[in-house]
């Protein structure tokens, strides 16, 4: 391990003769000698002059070496300097002393010189693996930072782009997706302290439920259009027909899945949203006919999320609801629809729904 070109070592001591030894000692050998006749102008200089090292005598006029070496421990700037203590307190109980309050090394006089040299070359080589080791790791961080935000953005571009390929399949807006988006947001930020739903709504759960949500309808892309874009009501046959955008957008996420091997990957919540968001609360649902907790979390947010959009949004074949009638209609579903709680959090926050309703109008 290759050491700094000229280490410099403090040394602290108020013994004129070891000071002379010392610097004798290590000048010789290359290294360059600081000098601090006591602990206060010891710790000023070891901020000052930053040494890659320190030796430093225990009995000394005012702070002694013990309270000097606590105190360069407690400073950021000289925590991480090696000390080793010089002294000629040789009981063992000084020795643990020394090394409870933060010494690398203990070395008792009458001082050898080839061991005193021996003991700084070691630390010195120690503190220049444990830098390196910190570049490498602070490299290491940063790559997966770098990393992880690449993965993330490939992840949101995948949702992005499915989300656009059903938007050209639908009749309904891009706006109509980023708003409920944001009102699936809206219901987990509410939600998250109650007791109920503590444990699933992590912010990671809550911010990929919020990236997922515009594939709620994914599955529309196949169906086919004269049913998708029919302005009047639906048939019972084309109803049917229309039923199985739920099943079609799970199959497309679950064959997602298969490609990247990972059936528990970020596309989980996309796929209970497309799979899911149909069912309701009382089990009249479909397309499995799931009732109460059986429902996904995430499909019963993105329930009152869609039904709320569409009913305060103009279609072809209705006038825009205004947000109190559409309220209503969201409060009087609740336990038969709608999760109870879900719709709790709803009329708990509806200015919000209002304001994103505001910010993404069509």
């Amino acid at each position: 391990m290759s050491l700094p070109a000229k280490p410099n070592i403090l040394v602290i001591d108020d013994t004129p003769a070891n000071v002379h030894v010392a610097m004798e000692l290590l000048s010789a050998h290359g290294f360059r000698v600081l000098v601090a006749e006591d602990g206060e102008e010891g710790l000023e200089r070891a901020r000052l002059g930053m040494p890659d090292l320190i030796l430093l005598d225990v009995m000394m006029p005012g702070i002694d070496g013990f309270e000097t070496c606590r105190r360069l421990k407690a400073d950021a700037r000289t925590r991480d300097i090696p000390v080793i203590f010089l002294t000629a307190l040789a009981y063992t109980e000084h020795k643990l002393t020394g090394f409870a309050v933060g010494g690398a090394d203990y070395v008792t006089k009458p001082i050898q010189q080839e061991e005193l040299l021996a003991r700084v070359r070691t630390q010195l080589e120690n503190q220049a693996a444990k830098k390196i080791l910190t570049e490498q790791n602070t490299l290491l961080e940063a790559e997966i930072a770098r990393r992880t935000e690449e993965i993330s953005l490939i992840q949101d571009v995948t949702i992005q782009c499915m989300a656009s390929l059903a938007e050209t399949r639908d009749n309904e807006t891009g706006n109509h997706i980023r708003r409920t988006q944001y009102y699936v947001k809206a219901l987990a930020l509410r939600l998250r302290d109650h007791p109920r739903f503590a444990a699933t709504l992590t912010d990671e759960a809550i911010e990929a439920m919020y990236k997922s949500a515009p594939l709620h309808d994914i599955g529309k892309v196949g169906i086919p259009d004269a049913i998708l874009l029919k302005p009047g009501k639906l048939t019972v046959e084309e109803f049917e027909i229309m039923k199985t955008h739920t099943t079609l957008g799970r199959d497309a996420i679950v064959m997602a899945e298969r490609l990247l091997d990972a059936p528990n990957s970020f596309l989980r919540f996309a796929r209970e949203i497309a799979y899911s968001h149909q069912e309701k609360w009382d089990g009249s649902g479909y397309p499995e006919g799931l009732a109460g907790e059986a429902i996904p979390l995430s499909a019963r947010l993105m329930a009152v999320a869609d039904v709320y959009d569409a009913l305060i949004s103009k279609r072809v074949y209705k006038e825009a609801f205004s947000h109190e009638q559409a309220a209503k209609i969201i409060r009087a579903g609740s336990d038969q629809h709608f999760d109870p709680a879900v719709v709790d959090a709803f009329s708990a926050i509806e200015d919000e729904f209002i304001e994103i309703a505001q910010r993404f109008k069509d």
